[in-house]
């Protein structure tokens, strides 16, 4: 992973850092910085490209790489299918070679859409003068953009200036790949994106998606990018046969087990556990080769961890593909509670009567003491980790206990996060990227036979769950919807809820994560993942009939109970900022979709 930076002028003029921007995507590629500046002679333009690296794969290689014949290539992005990269080999490096060989557009375009993993680049192609730049077909990683005075800047992140328009920094629309005419923009004094969109993409949003000041019109030669997925099976059931076997359960267990014995649900269940798990092992091996040598008591890799059934099959799967050596950081974020007055008032005689040591592995309110980060997701999280040390006890299962107090919610958001999130700005965004930003930074608690100490997780991957409820319809929002308009509106809210996930979530959850130093990875995004699911009927991934805890995301939970999962695979959907308890924290009754006045730093 890096931070990428790239400034279009077109007439050299003298450059001076904002030094929050060069911070911030310098804590993303701590391995490497360097800077290159290209002048365009005839015509007259000027490039500089930033780079910081995050060494990941095969020999650290510095950007912004340069080939032999001058063409130069930013790289954020992990190659995890499409093209070979060997063990040894360094996908940046392999990404320059392939666009080195390509002489037009159509060659460009189909090395980028064979690209199986998440990418964003910027890449300066000498023969012709055009400056290439995009995000892959789900946004995987942040790319902004602003046009200001002439000048186009194009960056990983940003920062927020409360005395400017804040307006002025915008996410990179997911929908293609862009191609700038260096020659003509020069000419004309005008910058103009040529767009070459992914085959399913809209063409009336990319045209209206420009910064201010610049123009976006369609290649004139009609050339588009293959989808690197299948497209949503929109088949309606004919009637409700298809899921009346499974009408009438209950939210347990042995309900599960009765579906999955069922023929079909056998093979659907089966199929999802191995583009999963492969999903899952091309994530958690694609690591520094240095890194096989370091001190084995230090995790590879790291997990955000709630307990959920999302976080629970990933732990299982990736627990097949990690050495048995290797611990994994479960990484479990809770916001501090306010102590209920009943509880204050009684704590004396509680401690005078049960003097019950303060168990931190069990979730059970009678065998322990209140504390403040007993939150929803820490007791799933602990009740989680017992099924996990019960399925795999050879393994060292690090439980982070992430404890964070409304003083350091308040000092980070105002020096990094609200950074970070711009431009995105509602309470929503506020509450998911601070819960992301704490829980990615790794630092806390482990217990070790009761005795707590303070721990920091070392794993530069973080894997997280997201993708799950936006395909397998988790969200009370596809209830409601399923209930309005049944199978066919439930259809088209999950076409748009994966349609907009790299607006709405994937670019700032990169930005927060990527601050520390680490990859975020998201297995349930691959790309044969998602194909796969979405080949699936709609009434085979989840049945909103039944009650919350089995119906949503059904195809899961089944496959939590082939996985051996019990509790964890029967839990009904919680979001992060409720289950973490930060949507509690600043007492207000504002919505979701409100602007927060919070994330304006200053």
């Amino acid at each position: 992973m890096c931070g990428i930076f790239c400034q279009l002028t077109l007439s050299p003029a003298h450059f001076e850092w904002d030094k929050t921007v060069y911070e911030h995507l310098k804590r993303r590629g701590p391995s490497w910085s360097q800077d290159l500046t290209v002048t365009g002679r005839d015509p007259c333009y000027q490039c500089l490209f930033s780079a910081h690296v995050l060494h990941m794969r095969g020999v650290l290689t510095p950007q912004p790489l340069q080939d032999n014949i001058g063409n130069v290539l930013v790289w954020n992005g992990e190659i995890f299918g499409g093209l070979p990269v060997k063990s040894s080999e360094n996908d940046t490096v392999v990404v320059s070679q392939s666009l080195l060989s390509c002489s037009s557009p159509s060659e460009i375009l189909s090395v980028l859409s064979s690209v199986r993993g998440p990418w964003g680049f910027v890449y300066y192609q000498k023969a012709g003068d055009y400056l290439w730049f995009g995000r892959d077909f789900f946004g995987r990683r942040s790319l902004l953009w602003k046009f200001d005075a002439g000048v186009l800047t194009l960056t990983s992140v940003a920062a927020q200036d409360p005395g400017l328009d804040q307006l002025s920094w915008q996410e990179v629309p997911a929908v293609g790949v862009y191609r700038i005419d260096l020659k003509a923009a020069t000419e004309a004094g005008h910058v103009t994106f040529e767009v070459y969109p992914w085959a399913t993409s809209c063409s009336d949003t990319i045209l209206e998606s420009a910064p201010s000041g610049c123009t976006a019109m369609m290649n004139q030669s009609g050339l588009v990018l293959p989808s690197p997925v299948c497209p949503l099976n929109m088949s309606i059931p004919k009637s409700s046969n298809e899921t009346e076997a499974q009408s009438n359960s209950d939210s347990s267990a042995i309900d599960l087990q009765q579906l999955l014995e069922s023929k079909e649900g056998n093979y659907e269940v089966s199929r999802l556990i191995d583009v999963l798990s492969e999903a899952l092992r091309r994530r958690v091996q694609s690591l520094p080769i240095e890194d096989e040598a370091a001190n084995n008591d230090q995790a590879r890799i790291a997990l955000l961890f709630s307990g959920g059934i999302d976080s629970m099959i990933l732990a299982v799967l990736a627990d097949r593909h990690i050495p048995a050596h290797q611990p994994i950081d479960l990484l479990n974020v809770a916001f501090k509670l306010q102590e209920p007055k009943k509880q204050k008032d009684s704590a004396n005689n509680v401690k005078k009567h049960k003097n019950k040591p303060n168990d931190n592995n069990t979730g059970g309110a009678g065998s322990r003491t209140f504390s403040p980060f007993d939150v929803p997701d820490r007791i799933t999280g602990r009740a989680g980790l017992k099924e996990l040390q019960d399925l795999n006890p050879e393994r060292r299962w690090n439980f982070v206990e992430i404890n964070i107090t409304q003083e350091e919610l308040h000092k980070m958001r105002q020096e990094r996060i609200g950074h970070l999130v711009h431009p995105l700005d509602t309470v929503l965004d506020d509450s998911i990227g601070c819960a992301l930003w704490f829980a990615a930074r790794g630092t806390g608690f482990i217990t070790d036979d009761k005795d707590q100490r303070p721990f920091s997780s070392s794993a530069k991957v973080v894997l997280t769950g997201i993708g799950a409820d936006e395909q397998l319809a988790g969200y009370s929002r596809h209830r409601v919807r399923f209930k309005t308009s049944g199978h066919e509106g439930l259809i088209q809210e999950l076409a748009m809820e994966l349609g907009r996930i790299s607006s709405r979530n994937l670019g700032r959850d990169d930005r927060v994560i990527g601050d520390h130093g680490k990859e975020a990875r998201f297995p349930f995004l691959d790309e044969d993942v998602v194909s796969h699911l979405n080949s699936l009927p709609v009434w085979e991934k989840a049945d909103l009939s039944l009650p919350r805890g089995v119906g949503e995301k059904l195809l899961l939970r089944l496959t939590a109970r082939r996985l051996g999962l019990r509790q964890s695979a029967v839990l009904p959907k919680r979001a992060m900022q409720f289950g973490s308890r930060i949507a509690k924290m600043e007492n207000s009754r504002e919505k979701a979709s409100d602007k927060c006045s919070r994330l304006l730093t200053g």
